[in-house]
């Protein structure tokens, strides 16, 4: 048994506890991702359709404002960060990510296989006919 009490300060803050905000300070939070996520939404229709931009750069650049715009989402809206009292959320966004690669995976694999096992149609129609 130990005989130290450990008195709880303003910063001693259990994982899990999340330090409570104010309402103006969460609603600015909100107003500059959501102008963060408007502004490379708005890159994003912007780059696709202008001949400024150097023709065959124009998938690499759309994927990288893609990744800006999850990494946006998942801190400002999300919450998603470093810190130790966030494991549960990363571990679901995880499994989340998971369960969707596997559906989609599979739904392109199925339909690849399907594709190269068919036969033409216009062969489909003469063994049927």
């Amino acid at each position: 048994m130990s005989d130290q009490t450990h008195a709880r300060t303003e910063h001693d803050l259990a994982p899990g506890e999340e330090e409570q905000h104010s309402v103006g300070e969460r609603i600015v939070g909100y107003v500059v991702g959501l102008g963060l996520a408007l502004l490379l939404t708005a890159t994003s229709f912007f780059i696709a359709g202008t001949d400024l931009v150097w023709q065959p750069s124009i998938p690499v650049a759309l994927i990288v404002l893609a990744i800006a715009q999850m990494g946006v989402h998942l801190v400002f809206f999300l919450h998603i960060t470093t810190g130790p009292d966030n494991t549960n959320n990363v571990l679901a966004l995880a499994f989340g990510l998971l369960v969707v690669f596997l559906v989609v995976g599979g739904t392109v694999w199925i339909m690849a296989h399907l594709n190269q096992n068919m036969p033409p149609m216009d062969q489909f129609i003469r063994m049927h006919s």
